[in-house]
């Protein structure tokens, strides 16, 4: 029984007459008084007065609260969310002997719901005696707008079975309830019933399907609804402008805004200017971006944060740093979101010091670092110079309790990956496995890949299975980039194979890495079947499969390939260059090579990198023109860097060149003294003319400089077990044998040499 009258509210009126003392009359005028007083407050948008003028007012037992000002109240609880203060409104109301009026119930309703206490809503809903279409509108509301849209669907139901019919308002919260679920089955009813019952008009209803189809990615459908419109708002070309954004259709965006401007009907909000800036950042525009900016000035919003941030933001991405900086400073009331855009900026410039600067000065006025903020800063730290600072970031996310966080959990994870060991990955990662998401494998993975353990990143994925976290394509791309590093064609088949079960081998990424896989690890006929089967070969496909042709010296094939996927209408890019120009060196194809690299720039407006200057060496000295070689080195517009160099350093070796093996490896050291590779093939050039003196002489200086060769690596499989071997490897558990195999196999080999060929190995294996 308390329960009953805790859910409902009563409000007595009295028939008598009763004859007023002066006393009573008094009393009378002055609740009257009070009474307008704090309706006059509510109405003027003074709730915090109004709460207090009714704390006041309270106090005396005998003063009465109209029915009007009970509502005046919950209505100024709702617009304030005061909770607190709208329970003890509640209270007094139950407590007063009042008659159940549902007009109060639904304003109670709407109060519990907008202010999140969904549980008090629905009790009071449960008992009220009488409920109408506001009464479920407002409880549905308060579902739908605190991420509870399944229970907002089941009460709309409950509504439909009582025979009250939806409105545009009723409309608005289901079909947002229903875009939060994901059910494009019950969206599309929805919108039927919106065009039966004739709500079609109303822009609430409207406004709500074109969000909804959003939601959905449907974008084809959110763009019929808003060409249904006959008369649209604010909110309908928001929407729109907003959808097409966020769903890739940048120049779509971009075209509806110029649209709305055309009319002349609409300034843009800074939530319009937020979603067209957003696609000039996808875009890499900054000339757009800049007329918008040009816009936002005009109406007077370049000020307001939400459009400061996103001009910020879209300056930062296109590159254009100055500009992003002079924006921030015209942020008129800076916030969190604020500086986390400038430091994420600065961030992903590569301004790592200025970043870590800037994040002070954030602290330093009084602003506190969320996630995001700590997140862009580990994002800066990419290099091993870095390690001191991402160690001063990690000190403050312990300090402040960020570790709970997994997102900078993983962010930490993979600063450490760019910037230190793969000891300290592993120990970052044992901190927080057991809560670890794919993100977090991933990364574990990724650092694996980076420090080139790929034998130990299988046996982590071996591990990532067990704990039920679900691998995605970015996992099936590492694991595809482990197979080639280790040339294991049998467990690249068996990721395959997986991908395929999973349903994996869908994604395109995955498709392309496994026809690399496959081309990479000797099984070209496999990669070609996997790139023929395929209904949608971007430029990725198409160049993947050319490198692969090239690196396996098919060059006539490759050019075929080339010749095919211009016929198919796709453009090439800098890597379809590279492996066409690797197949041309390959076969000796020097003119037509010559000739591609050449349409590079004037066919395609494709700029040549150093790849491709290295790639044109080759080409070149494989041929025997080292003289050319050495004219297209010196005429090149770009600095040539010790790949270009070593690659002619190289073909001297090949052709025996000794003067010119000379000044390449000069080169190379000018750039790099401390070059391995170089000192190496010139001793190896010098031993192979005979000159013993010359390459005793280089192999003592490296000796004293402490130049050394990075020790070669390489790798056996047996009984499904992969052994690694290092040079001078002991680590191996049977080491001892296989040394003792080769020296047997080393003292065969010099007992079947003659005087020259002995002499030759034996000066290998006192300096090697």
């Amino acid at each position: 029984m308390a329960k009953t009258l805790r859910l409902g509210v009563r409000v007595s009126f009295s028939n008598s007459q009763v004859p007023a003392t002066p006393s009573a009359v008094s009393t009378i005028k002055t609740e009257e008084l009070m009474n307008d007083h704090i309706n006059s407050l509510c109405k003027n948008n003074f709730y915090r007065e109004a709460l207090d003028a009714f704390d006041s007012a309270q106090k005396n037992s005998s003063f009465k609260i109209r029915l009007r000002t009970y509502i005046s109240l919950i209505c100024a609880c709702t617009s304030s969310r005061s909770l607190g203060q709208g329970r003890k409104i509640h209270d007094h109301i139950l407590k007063s002997n009042c008659k159940y009026d549902t007009i109060l119930n639904n304003h109670i309703l709407s109060m519990y719901g907008k202010c999140g206490s969904l549980r008090d809503a629905r009790e009071v809903f449960d008992f009220m005696p009488e409920r109408n279409l506001v009464s479920y509108t407002s409880v549905i509301t308060g579902y739908s707008q605190n991420g509870q849209g399944a229970e907002a669907i089941k009460l709309y139901l409950k509504m439909l079975q009582e025979d009250l019919v939806p409105d545009q308002f009723a409309f608005g919260s289901i079909i947002k309830a229903c875009a939060s679920t994901g059910d494009v089955g019950l969206g599309k009813q929805l919108h039927a019933q919106v065009i039966k019952l004739e709500s079609s008009s109303h822009l609430i209803a409207q406004n709500a399907l074109i969000a909804m189809y959003v939601r959905f990615s449907q974008m084809s459908d959110a763009s019929k609804v808003f060409y249904g419109i006959p008369s649209k708002d604010l909110i309908s070309w928001s929407s729109i402008i907003a959808g097409f954004s966020q769903l890739g259709y940048e120049f779509e965006a971009l075209s509806h805004l110029k649209e709305m401007l055309s009319f002349g009907v609409f300034q843009p909000n800074e939530y319009i200017f937020g979603s067209s800036l957003k696609a000039c950042s996808s875009l890499l525009r900054p000339d757009y971006g800049s007329q918008i900016h040009a816009l936002c000035i005009k109406s007077e919003l370049a000020g307001n944060a939400v459009a400061g941030c996103s001009l910020c933001d879209m300056y930062a991405r296109c590159g254009f740093l100055t500009s992003a900086r002079r924006v921030f400073t015209q942020i008129e009331r800076l916030d969190t979101a604020s500086w986390n855009v400038i430091i994420s900026g600065l961030a992903n410039n590569g301004c790592a010091n200025e970043a870590v600067s800037v994040f002070s000065q954030m602290r330093n006025s009084g602003f506190i670092p969320d996630a995001t903020s700590l997140r862009s800063l580990l994002c800066a730290q990419t290099n091993s110079m870095a390690l001191c600072q991402g160690m001063q970031i990690h000190s403050f996310i312990i300090k402040y309790g960020f570790l709970t966080d997994l997102s900078v959990c993983n962010s930490l994870l993979t600063m450490y990956t760019f910037c230190s060991d793969l000891y300290c990955c592993f120990r970052i990662f044992d901190d927080f496995r057991n809560n670890a998401d794919s993100v977090s494998w991933n990364a574990i993975l990724t650092a694996c890949l980076q420090h080139e353990q790929s034998v130990e990143m299988l046996r982590l994925f071996k591990l990532m299975l067990a704990s039920e976290c679900e691998p995605d394509h970015i996992t099936m791309g590492n694991l595809l980039r482990a197979c080639v590093e280790i040339s294991s064609l049998k467990l690249g088949s068996q990721i395959h194979c997986y991908s395929l079960k999973t349903g994996l081998v869908l994604e395109q990424f995955i498709i392309n890495g496994l026809i690399d896989m496959y081309a990479k690890c000797g099984s070209l006929w496999q990669a070609r079947k996997i790139f023929d089967s395929m209904h949608n070969r971007d430029v990725v496909s198409w160049s993947t499969l050319i490198g692969g042709y090239a690196q396996s010296g098919l060059g006539e094939e490759t050019l075929i390939l080339f010749r095919e996927m211009k016929f198919a209408g796709i453009e090439p890019n800098h890597v379809t260059f590279i492996g066409v120009l690797t197949a041309c060196s390959h076969v000796g194809l020097v003119e037509e090579g010559l000739q591609l690299y050449a349409s590079m720039q004037t066919e395609h407006g494709i700029s040549p990198t150093k790849e491709h200057c290295s790639c044109v060496v080759d080409l070149l000295a494989r041929a025997g023109h080292l003289n050319l070689a050495e004219k297209f080195i010196n005429e090149m517009k770009l600095e040539p860097d010790v790949v270009i160099w070593k690659t002619l350093l190289s073909a001297c070796k090949t052709q025996g060149n000794a003067d010119l093996a000379k000044k390449a490896a000069e080169n190379i050291l000018k750039i790099d003294p401390f070059n391995s590779t170089a000192h190496v093939l010139l001793c190896s050039i010098h031993a192979s003319s005979g000159n013993w003196e010359d390459a005793a002489l280089l192999r003592s200086s490296m000796k004293k400089q402490d130049v050394k060769k990075i020790p070669g690596q390489s790798w056996i499989e047996v009984k499904e077990q992969i052994h690694i071997f290092l040079a001078e490897d002991v680590l191996h558990p049977e080491s001892d044998d296989i040394y003792t195999v080769l020296h047997n196999l080393w003292s065969q080999m010099l007992d079947e040499c003659n005087p020259q060929q002995k002499k030759r190995l034996q000066f290998i294996h006192e300096t090697r």
